[in-house]
């Protein structure tokens, strides 16, 4: 492994660059301790005695450290005195140019790479549970980097700017996240960041830079095969490229899932709070808000998200004016009730501002986007007002605007990111919430609504996956081997009152080729099966330990308490846990 030779990477650094400074020192002991041994000492009963090696080595040990202990083991000749200050001021001048080189090694920058390095190196082999590296660390990366320690997820950082790797360790996670600063397209620090660990889960790349996020979606696909990919991408080439990879690498476009967030908040905005209030986003309630006013709305910013806007304001029948400063070779000269300009006063009124009953500030400069707030405020006092806000740290200003609406590109990647890692069946979820609320005209999001709250109450949401095998719900493996059915009502009830259930809904079950949103309590459970349930804490812990406890899941679906014991369970004459449903008992 590539990262495992961090350690003597460093120490051969040290000893190259030390090599010279070294040499120096040895030589000027070796000379001093020569020479002592060879001047003539003082006179001790008619002879002259020399200093042996080891008085030499000694006296010579103890003046390197400042620490006098006097003449030992006689009084020197002046030969030897003489000799002692050449040697003292020669070994300064020797400890001067090493303490020098090593302060300019620890200064070079390759050395302290080297060193960054292998302490990344250490903490990546510390993670024993399953991780995400994160390749690019900013807005988009630290909010990700956000929502999954605040899931208990590990991940790992490679970004190649300093300020945001430096940034990290002053983060509040809750988890570890080694960060490192270097270039993510270089496949030696995938792989010092743990890309081939046979617990790294997936890789984001979330660089500014498409060709960055191309390499490291090559090269994740080349070296581990086996590992979900993420990949950042505003380029139709580079998507193209992305889409070859394989069925394992999914594109987020940034601009893409911002416009088609957008057009979900206006066609059903129950999935807007929905979403909202599973990432616990502040403020966020199951409450259905109304719905956005149809009618003339004004469109500021006519750029890649434009058209979905557009498209998806005219399918709930409101008519739209478009205000862009762009070209008229942008491909949009064709396209009704577009205005040339900036969305100042005099363009907003030529917008019919006066008379319409929203507003879209969707420009890429939160700056304009604030100033286009107030001016169409200014004009029609009632307006309904969604923005875009593009930088996080501008989250203030933006709550002080009191929009009705405030949408950031980066938080809206970020969770759906979130959502690949964490719950995938999430995506069924909404697009069947979504159909059903266009179909039934908002009824079914009141009745979801309604489950949900009646359910957890004002519990904080958690969510949670389940795939029914024998690794991870050993009672439902036993359970299908005595025959036995286990439906999702059974498995949600409360093992202390089983008559109650506790505070957690299924929301996707996932058996086979068939995919049920909101199932039923009377859904059976089956090996290979995979559920979303959604619950606060306490009820997930609950739930994960009814799945893996026989007696527990034996009570719950029968009613009655098995017996326990090797020893009673054969003088009773039971072969195993679980018995049959009694037949007045439905689940």
């Amino acid at each position: 492994m590539p990262g495992a030779d961090k350690s003597s990477r460093v120490t051969f650094i040290v000893l190259r660059h030390m090599r010279a400074p070294l040499m120096t020192l040895v030589a000027v002991y070796a000379t001093s301790m020569v020479g002592w041994v060879l001047i003539p000492g003082t006179a001790q009963g008619g002879a002259t005695e020399p200093l042996s090696f080891f008085h030499a080595f000694y006296f010579l040990t103890y003046t390197a450290t400042t620490t006098g202990f006097g003449e030992i083991p006689h009084p020197f000749s002046e030969a030897q005195r003489m000799w002692s200050i050449v040697s003292l001021y020669a070994g300064v001048l020797a400890w001067l140019y090493a303490v020098g080189a090593i302060i300019r090694l620890l200064q070079n920058p390759h050395f302290q790479q080297a060193l960054a390095e292998r302490r990344f190196v250490k903490e990546v082999r510390r993670l024993h549970e399953p991780f995400v590296i994160l390749c690019g660390f900013g807005s988009t990366g630290s909010l990700l980097a956000r929502g999954l320690n605040d899931a208990g997820h590990a991940a790992v950082v490679i970004d190649h700017d300093l300020d945001r790797i430096r940034a990290v360790p002053l983060r509040d996670y809750r988890v570890p996240v080694p960060s490192l600063c270097a270039d993510a397209a270089v496949p030696e620090h995938l792989i010092e960041a743990g890309l081939l660990r046979p617990n790294c889960r997936a890789v984001v790349a979330l660089t500014g830079n498409e060709q960055v996020n191309l390499k490291v979606a090559v090269t994740t696909r080349l070296l581990n095969p086996g590992v979900q990919v993420i990949c950042q991408s505003t380029s139709v080439t580079n998507e193209l490229s992305l889409a070859s990879l394989g069925a394992d690498v999914h594109i987020v476009d940034p601009f893409q899932t911002f416009a088609r967030y957008l057009a979900t908040v206006i066609q059903a905005p129950f999935l807007h709070n929905l979403t909202q209030w599973l990432v616990g986003a502040r403020g966020a309630s199951l409450e259905l808000v109304t719905e956005l006013p149809r009618g003339h709305w004004v469109i500021c910013g006519y750029g890649r998200m434009g058209h979905w806007l557009h498209r998806a304001l005219t399918e709930v029948g409101s008519t739209t004016t478009v205000i862009d400063p762009g070209s008229d070779d942008d491909g949009s000269e064709n396209m009704p009730h577009l205005l040339r300009g900036r969305a100042d006063r005099d363009m907003l009124r030529a917008a019919g501002i006066e008379r319409a009953v929203g507003l879209i500030a969707g420009v890429d400069v939160d700056a304009d986007n604030l100033g286009i707030i107030l001016n169409a405020r200014d004009l029609n006092p009632g307006l309904f007002v969604l923005v875009r806000q593009n930088s996080h740290r501008n989250e203030m200003l933006f709550s002080a605007a009191h929009a009705d609406y405030i949408m950031q590109p980066s938080l809206t990647s970020a969770r759906r990111i979130l959502f690949l890692l964490t719950a995938p069946l999430l995506k069924p979820l909404f697009e069947t919430l979504r159909q059903r609320h266009l179909d039934s005209g908002g009824e079914s999001s009141i009745a979801a609504a309604a489950q949900l709250r009646e359910t957890l109450g004002e519990a904080l949401p958690r969510l949670l996956t389940v795939h029914c095998d024998e690794a991870n719900c050993t009672a439902l493996a036993a359970a299908a081997a005595a025959c036995t059915r286990v439906t999702v009502g059974d498995v949600l009830r409360d093992p202390a009152a089983r008559e109650r259930r506790i505070a957690a809904v299924a929301l996707v079950l996932v058996s086979g080729e068939s995919t049920h949103v909101l199932p039923g309590p009377d859904q059976e459970l089956q090996l290979g099966d995979a559920v979303l349930f959604c619950g606060s804490d306490s009820a997930l812990r609950l739930l994960d330990a009814t799945l893996n406890n026989e007696y527990t899941l034996a009570y719950l679906v029968s009613g009655v308490d098995p017996v326990r014991g090797v020893l009673l369970c054969r003088l009773l004459g039971h072969r195993g846990v679980f018995g049959q449903r009694p037949a007045s008992d439905p689940g």
